[in-house]
């Protein structure tokens, strides 16, 4: 790691000056910066370098505009016009598809049309090739229909079930604990239970609601998610079974029928 006086050295060529022309931008004298970048001379020969005081820094910061963190040792980027600008998350889903009657339709993606989803969500002529339905339940917002793929949600969504989605409008509005299609640039099209953690640090967890597979927690970076969607309803072709309390009960009704059948014939 570069050590300040590097750094400021590093300024001084990247900017093409001396150190008398650097000096006297950020309003110092020549003898300080000379005495920060090449040190004073010493009794025994040696040259001892100053360390630049806060005045010093905050006016290279200003007259350069130099990024801070690079100052202090967080980032190898000089100058803030440098840092690559986080894209927001949209507002707004990028294409909608609606009836003649200006409804907005619910468009449907299989497993097979994933893959060109992760490229083709904003492009309408895309959007267009996709099945789109009207849902009456479904209104106030805009709705998209997932396939199930995998059986990582499994004992809450099974592979091939079918999840209707409402477009999330901010990150913050994700709920913890709640199930969220995701689409993201390195993940693609994923559904799992969702820790927020969008506002503090930039990064939701994603979780698996099937605890019998080897499906652990991952964190995903805001900047890489592109659209999310709230489950908010589904459908399924498990059946589900009755659970063991409803199975005792039935067993415990079907013996006290023989009992009292018994009884009633003596």
């Amino acid at each position: 790691m570069l050590q300040i006086d590097e750094k400021i050295t590093a300024i001084i060529h990247r900017f093409n000056l001396n150190n008398y022309a650097f000096s006297k931008r950020i309003g110092v004298t020549g003898t300080t910066i000379d005495s920060i970048v090449n040190g004073r001379p010493q009794n025994d020969g040696s040259r001892k370098k100053t360390k630049p005081g806060y005045d010093v820094l905050l006016a290279i910061i200003d007259a350069f505009d130099i990024n801070p963190d690079y100052l202090f040792g967080k980032s190898d980027v000089m100058l803030n016009s440098e840092i690559k600008s986080i894209p927001t998350y949209s507002g707004m889903p990028h294409v909608i598809s609606a009836t003649t009657e200006g409804h907005e339709n619910v468009v449907f993606i299989s497993t097979k049309a994933r893959a060109g989803y992760l490229n083709g969500y904003g492009d309408p002529d895309f959007i267009e090739t996709l099945p789109s339905f009207k849902m009456p339940l479904l209104t106030n917002g805009t709705f998209r229909c997932f396939e199930v793929q995998g059986n990582s949600m499994v004992q809450t969504f099974y592979n091939g079930d079918l999840v209707f989605g409402k477009y999330v409008e901010a990150l913050s509005d994700i709920k913890n604990n709640e199930v969220y299609i995701v689409i993201s640039k390195n993940d693609g099209v994923v559904l799992k239970r969702v820790i927020n953690h969008s506002e503090d640090q930039q990064k939701l967890i994603l979780k698996s609601d099937n605890q019998d597979g080897n499906f652990p927690n991952y964190e995903i970076s805001s900047e890489d998610i592109m659209e999310v969607w709230q489950v908010v309803m589904y459908a399924s072709g498990q059946i589900p079974k009755p659970i063991d309390v409803f199975d005792k009960l039935q067993e415990l009704e079907s013996k006290i029928f023989n009992i009292e059948s018994k009884i009633q014939k003596h």
